[in-house]
């Protein structure tokens, strides 16, 4: 058995600094609460780009766009800088792994890009994959850049093996099954927000992988944009009074509800999962496994992490060079 925690919360938008307070504080409660694994939404960290939706994000060479733009460099993550240090200290205080979405600032793809990241740090808060989001969508490729299969891992986890996705890659079937083929048991999906979204694949992947699935959306109300925003006159004047309204739920190796999507409510849920419920469904199906075949289809994944350059510190050697003449 192990005890999972969804962090359904809303960031103080935009504002690195605060929103990783309120992450602590989430990391905190559900440490105290005894979870084994806490999951935080898609892009939690700083946000999600509710702006371009909003504010004509389309338009090309918008000093609006431009600057709220660079807000979002400015507030993102930088793994490889420190940012998450905290975070690690305090999980492996308690022991907890977490998945967390996050907006990550691409230090090996020149600092000045965009991913939306999941990482999962473990329990001895070691941070063990970075997965950027493959495909963005829709509007979010007027910000996010397109990642790549590097993240595509699944970890260790008590007696359970979990995996995560960010958002609609959760639809792509072949990243799926790259997932079920390393032996995941436990999928976890993230979201920005919204019941729609996660009402019905969370019980589909879950009956189709027999695993467990735990969806983890956030919030986001009009009251949390902070005042500080850039232009955020035009951002709130085709603004919903709320923009994510949560929808994080958790459905059993048998695509029934554990936890059916909570909606508009801030808090920490956690459910009880007993992994001999995924090993009973696995009886009559297994994708990677008895129910496979091999030998007519396959998956081929690249799981290289992409880079536009590759140096080499090999210093030329005039002796070795002669010997050559």
């Amino acid at each position: 058995m192990i005890k999972a925690g969804l962090a359904q919360i809303a960031p103080v938008w935009l504002d690195k600094g605060a929103t990783l307070s309120r992450v602590e504080e989430m990391i905190v409660e559900a440490g105290e609460a005894g979870c084994d694994l806490l999951v935080f939404g898609e892009g939690l960290l700083p946000g999600y780009p509710f702006w371009i939706g909003l504010t004509d994000g389309a338009a090309f060479d918008s000093k609006v766009q431009k600057e709220l733009h660079a807000h979002y460099l400015r507030n993102s993550v930088r793994p490889g800088a420190g940012d998450l240090e905290r975070i690690c200290g305090l999980l492996k205080k308690y022991g907890m792994a977490c998945y967390l979405g996050m907006i990550e600032r691409a230090e090996d793809r020149g600092d000045h890009s965009l991913y939306c990241a999941l990482v999962f740090i473990d329990a001895a808060g070691i941070i063990k994959s970075v997965h950027r989001k493959l495909q963005p969508t829709y509007e979010e490729r007027l910000t996010w850049a397109p990642g790549d299969g590097h993240g595509l891992q699944v970890h260790p986890l008590e007696s359970f093996r979990v995996g995560g996705l960010n958002c609609w890659e959760n639809w792509m079937p072949l990243v799926r099954s790259s997932l079920y083929a390393q032996g995941e048991n436990l999928h976890v999906a993230v979201w920005p927000g919204s019941d729609y979204n996660t009402r019905d694949i969370t019980r589909f992947v879950a009956r189709e992988s027999r695993s467990y699935v735990i969806s983890v959306s956030g919030l986001m109300r009009v009251t949390d944009f902070p005042k500080g925003t850039p232009h955020l006159p035009e951002i709130l004047n085709k603004a919903p009074g709320i923009l994510a309204n949560g929808g994080s739920c958790v459905a059993g190796p048998d695509g029934e509800w554990i936890l059916e999507p909570v909606i508009e409510k801030e808090g920490l849920f956690t459910v009880d999962l007993d992994i001999n419920r995924v090993l009973e469904e696995r009886q009559n199906f297994d994708p990677s496994g008895h129910y496979s075949r091999p030998d007519v289809t396959r998956l081929m994944v690249n799981r290289e992490r992409q880079s536009v350059v590759h140096f080499s510190e090999e210093k030329w050697n005039p002796v070795s060079a002669d010997n050559e003449d």
